[in-house]
């Protein structure tokens, strides 16, 4: 073989080797190529998109437990009223109706500096579940008035007890907590069968009043305030509604007023405590 032949085959050999060395880099993904698993394979070497650190936002971090009942030493079963010696009163609502009313009724409370009590209706917050952590968040005592406002004092002991648990079970998944008091539905006071069944779903006492502001009949805002002031004193419990637009335009008066005869308006936790 001349030198030139050679040269010649020495070049073509070069040229194979270097085609061999190239083609396995141009094989399509899947075709016999296997994946780098540091960068292809999510988990290994990458987080995953429900891993922590991947950019996806975490669940927001639940909301402390509401407060619970409380035994009131001293205090009768059915609570009508607080002590007549500190000049505080308790305004407590019947959580029902229309939430835009609710809401501006909480806002005039907090406006004047109150706090209020709120007893739920169980289908309320079931249609409106989002006004318990409102109420809650406002400083406001939230508790129990039934599941569906119906007269309890009037119920077989079955019928009664679900309409205190089923409202009790709303309050606690929505709160953490079954209320810090129940008030029975149609009625000032509950019967003893009814009192003893709140007892046992944990409420140890009933809540009533000895104001009751007739809201509910819709007599008129200024009827409302002539009503309540002319009962309330100091360690009232006063029964007031939402869903009555007179409440709301009758608040302003009934703070103001209470105001200058020197009562605060406190839940009815603090006016007991």
């Amino acid at each position: 073989m001349t030198s030139t032949d050679r040269r010649a085959a020495l070049r073509a050999g070069a040229a194979l080797l270097a085609g061999a060395a190239v083609t396995p880099a141009c094989t399509p993904t899947g075709a016999g190529t296997v994946m780098s698993p540091t960068s292809e394979q999510p988990g290994r070497g990458q987080p995953s998109p429900e891993q922590p650190g991947s950019g996806q936002p975490t669940p927001a971090q639940k909301p402390p437990a509401a407060p619970g009942p409380r035994r009131f030493p001293g205090q009768p079963d059915q609570i009508t009223h607080g002590p007549r010696t500190h000049p505080r009163v308790a305004l407590t609502f019947h959580g029902q109706g229309d939430p835009a009313t609710a809401r501006a009724l909480l806002t005039e409370a907090e406006r004047h500096g109150a706090r209020v009590t709120v007893l739920a209706v169980g289908t309320w917050l079931d249609d409106h579940p989002e006004l318990a952590r409102r109420i809650l968040d406002g400083g406001h005592d939230l508790g129990n008035h039934t599941h569906r406002h119906l007269d309890i004092d009037a119920m077989p002991e079955a019928e009664a007890r679900a309409e205190i648990t089923a409202c009790a079970e709303r309050l606690k998944r929505l709160t953490g907590s079954i209320g810090t008091w129940f008030r029975p539905s149609r009625a000032p006071r509950a019967s003893p069968l009814v009192a003893r069944l709140a007892r046992e779903a944990g409420y140890p006492h009933v809540l009533s009043y000895d104001v009751d502001s007739l809201d509910y009949t819709a007599p008129g805002a200024d009827a409302v305030t002539r009503t309540v002031l002319a009962q309330v004193r100091a360690g009232s419990v006063v029964s007031l509604h939402f869903g009555h637009p007179d409440t709301v335009a009758a608040l302003p008066a009934v703070l103001n007023a209470l105001d200058r005869r020197g009562l605060r308006a406190v839940t009815t936790t603090e006016l007991l405590s």
